[in-house]
């Protein structure tokens, strides 16, 4: 029987795993991951987590119970060093030699290093597993001052977290304006005057030059003062047993819609992957989703098992911060306007992304109807009326059918 080895037990290989046995396959399972948890959920790390809203419990995707009951074999805290795609084996640090028949590569991304004074201070803070989550948990409370390097939606998302705690926060961005990457304008402000309402200091243009014992230094000479440092600039995919292995790799680890890589015998999938997205005309991208994973998950099980390919999914992700919800549909890179439906002053509104007629993507903000009906309209391609889709006497439901 075909023996199938997942390295990387998050939540791309952990659900593979599970998705694997639900669609009929009877062969031997590996999950083997590097952590020395179950796979569990990271959203909440930022969030739920910090705040002690939630227990390692709460965050597992599965009871351990699951993998025995499914004969799913479960290795926690192993690190794979090497694959060899010839003999259809994988190395761990332990010295163990792992075969397969099949290998699904899912160890996730890993986080962006600066190359600064100061930056491999064993004191600065990261958020990517449960053991940096838990590290800076115990930094926040009253009188203390969080220090958040990069305004994306982790660095937002622990800022939100250490008020919540009690403790100071200050965002720094070297960009113009936070989410400049991954937000339009509309967004960037939004939320940075929502932080600054809740006592968030938010630094833009803002470049650091070295960490030191006090805190961050800038280019124009500041000491931002901290008690604790996140740097939170971004992931890069964990690829490096594939590129050892001769795989391709471009921005991570290249796969088709099935998430077969250079060697059909090879899948990847989740963070690492660089991957065509179908309703987005097929283009490539690397995307850092919870949804992604999941998608992923579903299309190589599929494959494995020899099922019909599931159907294509619009990428899509979301954000909480504070009593607000973000959920973002789709890619904005082909569109040539928005359009603005709602109240940006009360919190709830959503900007949507069109390339002519076509939705390409939408950012809501406690805005669910806008968010699924833009979703779905991703998917299915259909055209819009710009002037109803801004109107929010016209339901979202009409804008659909018109």
């Amino acid at each position: 029987m075909t023996k199938v080895l997942i390295i990387g037990a998050g939540h791309a290989g952990g659900t593979a795993a599970a998705l694997l046995r639900q669609y009929g396959h009877e062969g031997p399972i590996v999950l083997a991951g590097a952590e020395p948890a179950a796979p569990y959920q990271r959203p909440p790390l930022s969030k739920a987590w910090l705040k002690g809203e939630a227990d390692l419990e709460a965050l597992l995707l599965r009871p351990e119970s699951f993998y025995v009951e499914h004969d799913i074999e479960l290795r926690t805290g192993v690190t794979a060093t090497a694959i060899d795609p010839a003999a259809r084996t994988a190395t761990f640090a332990d010295g163990t030699v792992e075969s397969w028949d099949v290998l699904v590569l899912a160890t996730g991304s890993s986080a962006r290093k600066l190359a600064l004074p100061g930056a491999d201070r064993p004191d600065l803070l990261e958020l990517r597993t449960l053991a940096d989550a838990e590290k800076l948990k115990a930094a926040l409370g009253p009188g203390r001052k969080l220090a958040v390097v990069g305004g994306g939606y982790v660095g937002l998302e622990a800022a939100a977290s250490a008020r919540a705690l009690g403790a100071e926060a200050v965002v720094v961005e070297r960009m113009d304006r936070v989410l400049a990457r991954v937000a339009s304008p509309v967004l960037s402000e939004f939320f940075t005057a929502w932080h600054r309402e809740q006592g968030v200091e938010i630094l833009t243009s803002a470049e650091v030059t070295a960490f030191e014992d006090a805190g961050v230094r800038l280019a124009d000479g500041r000491l931002v003062e901290a008690d604790a440092v996140l740097v939170g600039v971004g992931a890069t995919a964990t690829d490096g047993l594939a590129r050892a292995a001769g795989l391709e790799c471009a921005n991570g680890v290249v796969v088709d819609a099935s998430g077969r890589t250079s060697d059909p015998a090879i899948y990847a999938i989740g963070d690492m992957t660089f991957r065509p997205v179908p309703v987005h005309g097929g283009t490539m991208h690397r995307l850092e989703s919870v949804p992604n994973a999941l998608e992923q998950a579903k299309q190589v099980a599929a494959a494995i098992v020899g099922r019909p390919a599931p159907a294509a999914e619009a990428p899509w992700f979301w954000s909480d911060q504070y009593d607000l919800k973000l959920q973002i549909a789709g890619l904005p890179d082909d569109a040539d306007r928005q359009v603005v439906r709602g109240d940006v002053a009360a919190g709830t509104f959503a900007v949507f992304h069109l390339a002519g007629d076509r939705i390409v993507c939408v950012e809501a903000v406690n805005a669910p109807a806008e968010f699924m009906a833009g979703r779905m309209m991703i998917t299915r391609n259909t055209p819009v009326d710009a002037e109803k889709l801004a109107d929010r006497a016209v339901s979202m439901k009409e804008v659909a059918a018109a």
